[in-house]
């Protein structure tokens, strides 16, 4: 098993930045992709970000491009999601993932293991 803990969220003004922190413990995150999803209240769960167990792919959606980043340290099996000019639309609830598969947008049920979330309310 793969024990999933997000942390950093938190309330922010509009234009603000948080920086998210997905920490693994027990087994490494080293041969896992790891993606950041969302779910806003009463919204579908939906893709935010990916970076496969190297980092050197990743991918974000539309709606955070340029304005989020996604990163690993492997060495301290973290995965971070740096955000930058907050919108209040990105007002949600952020879960992190891992999957041996690589990254994908869509295909959910490739992630075998989810952490908590961690509450994200970006006021205008």
């Amino acid at each position: 098993q793969v024990q999933l803990v997000e942390s950093g969220g938190g309330l922010v003004q509009a234009g603000g930045s948080l920086r998210l922190s997905c920490a693994a413990a027990g087994r490494t995150l080293t041969a896992y992709a790891v993606g950041w999803f969302r779910q806003a209240p009463g919204k579908e769960r939906e893709f935010a970000a990916g970076i496969s167990w190297s980092g050197g792919t990743t991918d974000y959606a539309d709606s955070v491009k340029g304005r989020f980043t996604i990163s690993r340290d492997n060495a301290k099996n973290t995965v971070y999601l740096q955000m930058n000019s907050l919108k209040p639309e990105d007002t949600a609830v952020y879960y992190c993932a891992a999957t041996k598969w690589g990254i994908s947008r869509s295909l959910t049920e490739r992630y075998d293991y989810w952490g908590q979330g961690t509450q994200v309310t970006v006021s205008s």
